[in-house]
C-alpha cells in the first residue's frame, strides 16, 4: 500500500513576519502548521484561498475570534448561528482570511480552545479538473460534491486540503471574487514542488515525527 500525499504546513508570505508569528500565536495558539516569509510580491483583493479552523462547540468559536480581534484581526462575518452550526470569519492583519467554526448548535462543556481541524480550502477555476489533478498528485478524495467542493483525506496530516469554487468560497468568506497578483501562499508536503492549474505553489517538505 502506497502511502497517502501527506501536507505539513502552509507557508503566508507577509510584510513582517515577527508581526505574524506573534498575531498568530496570540490569536489561535497555531503554530506548527503556519510558516511565514517576508515578501513584498504584490498582491491586491481575493488571495483565492481562506484556512478554517474546526473546532468542538461554540464556546471555542468565541474564544478563538475575540482573541484574534484583540490582536488585530478585522471581522468579514459576524459569529453566527446557521444550518450547518455555528461559525464566523475575520481577516488577519497580514491579510489571510481565517474562518472558525464548529458544527456543534450548542456548548455542552467548558470551553477548551482545542483546533480538531485546520483547513485550507482553495478556490479553483474548475474543481473537476482541479480534482484529477491532485489525484493524480497522490491525494485521496475523502469527500466530493459534484463540481462544488471537494475534501481530501488528511489521513494524519496536520493540514486538511479541500477546493471550492473560487466565487463561492470568496462569497463564504464575506468578500468579492476579484484579485491580482500574489497567492501569497506555499504549501509544504512531499507530493513534491509543483504549481497547480490555478497558480497555487507546493514545495517538498518531509513529514515532521517531532514536534
Amino acid at each position: 500500500m502506497t502511502a497517502m500525499t501527506s501536507i505539513e504546513s502552509v507557508t503566508l508570505e507577509v510584510a513582517d513576519p515577527t508581526a505574524a508569528r506573534r498575531f498568530y500565536t496570540d490569536a489561535f495558539g497555531v503554530d506548527t502548521q503556519i510558516r511565514l516569509r517576508a515578501s513584498e510580491v504584490p498582491t491586491t483583493g481575493f488571495r483565492g484561498f481562506t484556512l478554517s479552523l474546526t473546532v468542538p462547540q461554540p464556546g471555542d468559536v468565541d474564544s478563538l475570534i475575540g482573541s484574534a480581534l484583540a490582536a488585530g484581526a478585522t471581522t468579514l462575518k459576524p459569529a453566527a448561528k446557521s444550518l450547518w452550526g455555528y461559525g464566523g470569519v475575520l481577516q488577519a492583519p497580514d491579510g489571510t482570511i481565517w474562518k472558525v467554526a464548529t458544527s456543534a448548535k450548542k456548548d455542552t462543556g467548558p470551553t477548551t480552545r482545542r483546533i480538531d481541524d485546520f483547513v485550507l480550502l482553495l478556490g479553483v477555476a474548475d474543481v473537476a479538473a482541479s480534482k484529477r489533478f491532485y489525484v493524480d498528485h497522490g491525494l485521496v478524495v475523502a469527500r466530493s460534491f459534484g463540481r462544488m467542493y471537494v475534501e481530501f483525506d488528511a489521513g494524519t496530516s496536520p493540514v486538511k486540503l479541500a477546493l471550492y469554487r473560487r466565487r463561492a468560497l470568496a462569497k463564504d468568506a464575506g468578500v468579492s471574487p476579484e484579485g491580482t497578483g500574489s497567492h501569497r501562499l506555499t504549501i509544504g508536503g512531499d507530493a513534491g514542488s509543483f504549481t497547480d492549474p490555478d497558480g497555487f505553489a507546493w514545495q517538498a517538505e518531509s513529514p515532521a515525527h517531532t514536534s
